[in-house]
This record gives C-alpha cells, structure tokens and sequence, in this order.
C-alpha cells in the first residue's frame, strides 16, 4: 500500500488546505495535527458560548488554527519567493501559526475570564511539556521549539517572523475576522485578503514586516471590518450576558464545592479551585467545551437554587437582558444598579448574582508590537500618521452596560424614564 502523497482539509474560507507529503515542514504540520492536544481542539468552539446569540457560530478552535496556518503559508511563501533568505524560518512560522491556540481552555476566551487562566501562557506549557508535540518538534530541528516560544514571547531576531503570527497585522486575526464573519452571519468581516496579502514586504534592514502604500486602502479596509467586528459581534451585549452567567454559574458552583456541597468530577473539581491551586498539564487538556457543559446540565439539578437557575438561564438561553447606559454620569450608573439590586433583594432574587454594570473598552488600532509600518518614499510610517481613518480608530471608546433580569423589565423601564 502506497502512502498518501499529501492531505486535504475542505475549508469553507481558503477552500482545499493541502499539505504535502513530500514537503518535510507540511509532514511536521500533518503530524502536529494528528496529536490528541490539537484534536481536542475540535471540542472547543471558536467563539465560546456566542452561538446564544449567532446561532451560527459553532465553529472549532481545531478549524481556525488551520486556516492561520494557511494564511501564514501563503504570506510567507510569497515572501520567500522575494526574499530567499527567509528560507530557514518556513517551519517557525507554519507550526507557530497551527499551534497559537493549542493552549486555549473551555469555551475560549471566557475560561480566561471565568479561572483567571491565559492560553497563551498554556500554549507554550503544551508545546514544551507535551512528549507527543515536543518530540515532533526535536525530530525536525533542535531549535524549533526555542523558535516558536521567541513567536509567542516577541522576542523571535527576526520580527517578521513573530508579526505574521501576532501583531496589528496578522493571520490570526485575518482569519478570524473572516471566519467570525462567515459563521455568524455578520456581513462586517469581508476583507480583501488577496490585496492585503501581496501588499505584505519585507524590510531587511529592521527585519520587519511592512506593508506597501499600494495596500493603504486594503488595511483601512481591515481596521475598520475589526472595529466593528468588536463593536457588532465580540461585544455583543447578549455576548455580555452569557459570558455573566457563566462567570457567575461557576463562581458560585466554586462556592459550594469548597463548602463541601457540591459534586464535580476530578477535572472540573480543578478548575474550580484554580488558579489558587495551579492545574497539572494532564488536567489542563482533560477540559472541554463538553466537559463542562455536562457539568452545568448536572448543576441545573442542584439543591442550591441559585446554581441551578444560572445553569438552567445559560443551557435554556433565558439571558439577562442589558440596558445601555453609557450616557449616564458614574453616579448615576451606580446609583441605578444599587436600585436594582434592592428591587432584586425585595423580590427575593441576590442582586450581586442578577445584576451587574459592565464596562467594555475597545480600540480599532493600537501600535501594539510596533503598529502597522508602511512603506513611503523609502521610509517606514505608522499607518495612523498617514490615514485620518487610522488616527481616528486608534481612539479608544468605552460602551457600559446594566444586566438584569427579564422578569423586572417593566419596573426597570419606568425607573429608567427618570433619567430623561
């Protein structure tokens, strides 16, 4: 029986992503794919738990991580092409875009919020510490795991290297505006990646990676579609809600466990007494979105009542509903939540588990790892020191949130009336 000579991923973005067998980088990415660490990230959706609000976005880590890695692909081989010194950093480059979000925990960004945990932090533990992963990556080189932790550090010697996996301008975040976009129906996420991609230069002298002024029109292009990528999908005020409850579910399921009143089993037991008892890397890769999901099923039934309707709000999508209240002074937006919360108390409900104000702050564009150079007349500008668009999306805008619960939607709206 003959071997395969390459191996097809049917994408519905970049369409056939193809590795070769005769490439010896793609045999690596090929191998690093087939490890149980990575394919568990076939059980971690992409977006958390934001398939409450687009229901359809259940997409995976597992389908994210390939396309960064072929964005990553076509960028960097279309700069070797030009600049053949590049060579020796081809497997840096592909393995640290497959495996960026390797360390990522239960339902993605939240589990951050919800553990204080941070997978970057996880993903360079995994890489090191993973026999399966560590071999592969001794096999192929001695210096290639040293490589890609300098990527995920910032401390690669050649920047470029670390730009085309974390920057302003990456193919992380190309991939993930698009596919974001794509699979919660939101409209805001078309970008022109072609144009963007070959407007990608190399600059020897720094070693960076910039951007032709020919692309100028392209990358405004992709700092608006983040903008309000963020401001329509990430932020999502239902997104805000959600991510509450289950903040809330399992601070309060901790509560109980540690008071003996609660069962979990071995690796959400855990989690919950994390990060005060750091987690062993066995049990950090025991957890899924499934994992904890079932969990939550079991709490619904819980004899402590609150932890059983906060399960029972989040896996029936009874949300909290949210009121802007941006406009209003921080006295006033505190003395409206401490309304609530004695309302919430009158009607027999805790306020501080049923109410809250959140503050969410984002930002179009930041000079975060040197910003977004540009070539002009044989220098390197900042893109917001030649684009009024730019400059103005680099100003930071602040949106604040009330959360409560349906049932006293009525009260809340004539008391909201006061304020004009």
């Amino acid at each position: 029986m003959f071997p395969k000579l390459s191996r097809s991923y049917h994408d519905p973005l970049h369409g056939a992503i193809t590795l070769q067998a005769s490439d010896p980088e793609e045999v690596l990415l090929i191998r690093l794919i087939d490890t149980p660490a990575f394919q568990r990230l076939r059980r971690i959706r992409q977006l958390g738990p934001a398939s409450l609000t687009f229901h359809g976005a259940e997409s995976s880590r597992f389908t994210h991580s390939l396309g960064v890695m072929a964005i990553a692909r076509r960028a960097f081989d279309q700069l070797q092409r030009r600049y053949p010194e590049l060579r020796p950093h081809r497997a840096t480059v592909l393995c640290a875009a497959l495996l960026h979000d390797i360390g990522h925990g239960p339902y993605s960004h939240t589990a951050e919020d919800i553990f204080g945990l941070h997978h970057e932090y996880w993903t360079r533990r995994i890489i090191q510490d993973v026999p399966a992963i560590q071999e592969l990556l001794r096999e192929y080189s001695p210096e290639l795991t040293t490589a890609i932790n300098q990527v995920y550090t910032h401390t690669h010697p050649l920047p470029l290297v670390g730009q085309l996996v974390s920057s302003q301008l990456d193919c992380d975040r190309l991939d993930y505006l698009l596919r974001d976009s794509y699979f919660t129906g939101a409209s805001y996420g078309q970008l022109d990646l072609d144009r963007i991609l070959m407007a990608l230069e190399f600059e020897p002298t720094s070693g960076r990676l910039v951007v032709a002024y020919k692309g100028l029109a392209a990358i405004e292009h992709y700092l608006v579609v983040r903008h309000f990528m963020y401001a329509q999908v990430y932020n999502h005020p239902k997104n805000i809600s959600v991510t509450w409850l289950l903040e809330r579910a399992f601070d309060r399921a901790r509560t109980l466990y540690q008071a003996g009143r609660l069962e979990a089993d071995a690796t959400v037991a855990a989690w919950l007494q994390a990060p005060q008892q750091p987690l062993c890397l066995e049990t950090y890769l025991a957890a899924d979105d499934i994992t904890f999901t079932y969990h939550l099923q079991r709490w619904r039934h819980s004899e402590d009542p609150w932890l059983a309707d906060l399960c029972r709000r989040f896996l029936d999508r009874d949300l909290l509903k949210t009121l802007e209240v941006t406009r209003l002074t921080t006295e006033q937006q505190e003395q409206l939540l401490a309304q609530v919360q004695t309302h919430l108390t009158h009607q027999g409900l805790p306020g501080d588990l049923y109410t809250a104000l959140r503050r969410i702050w984002s930002r179009g564009y930041t000079t975060y790892q040197q910003g977004i150079s540009m070539t002009v007349d044989n220098s390197l500008v900042d893109i917001k020191d030649i684009s009024p668009l730019v400059s103005t999306l680099s100003q930071p805008s602040e949106r604040i949130w009330l959360l409560y619960p349906r049932e006293i939607h009525p009260w809340l709206l004539a008391v909201w009336e006061k304020y004009g």
